[in-house]
């Protein structure tokens, strides 16, 4: 990239370690239902992720000299980073993939509440034991994302991206 976006590459992953310590914390609070362990791979898919994270997850993989295996995945809907069910990009990988297994809660189109987890966690909880301070607030973090990445877009010249464009992450294997 031609020009510095480390400005907002940095609050990306400042977002992106307030991110991680509330997964990680979650992760504690529920470790007697949470099963997610290295080999699940049920989540990994070919998700679509704001341009700020794309771009951070570009300059990362550069700068520290990661080479991800990439999987010849007839499925476009798996991630093409996942190799023998592993993650090849895991410490780069986007926010969407660093809380899933987790309890997430947000609001629906009726808007109300709803909370979801991966099906094979939580199978005997009582769901009415959630509550905000052990649930992940997908809104709030998925919002501060948002806002980060029309600041990235509004300075980015390299293409222009509207508010709501997506890149999905498959697409990562171009720049490299």
């Amino acid at each position: 990239m031609n020009k510095d976006y480390n400005k907002q590459f940095e609050a990306y992953k400042n977002l992106r370690n307030e991110i991680d310590s509330l997964s990680v914390k979650l992760e504690r609070e529920h470790a007697g239902q949470m099963v997610c362990e290295k080999g699940c791979d049920m989540c990994c898919m070919d998700y679509s992720i704001f341009p700020v994270e794309f771009y951070s997850i570009v300059n990362d993989i550069k700068r520290e000299g990661v080479n991800p295996k990439i999987s010849v995945t007839q499925n476009k809907n798996e991630c093409i980073f996942l190799n023998n069910h592993a993650c090849t990009i895991y410490e780069q990988r986007p926010v969407i993939c660093r809380t899933h297994g987790l309890p997430l809660l947000f609001m629906n189109e009726n808007s109300e509440w709803e909370l979801s987890a991966c099906e094979l966690n939580f199978t005997e909880f009582d769901f009415g034991n959630f509550t905000f301070e052990n649930t992940y607030p997908q809104d709030k973090f998925n919002s501060k994302l948002f806002l980060l990445n029309k600041e990235f877009i509004a300075a980015f010249t390299i293409k222009k991206f509207s508010e709501f464009d997506l890149i999905p992450i498959r697409e990562l294997i171009t720049e490299f």
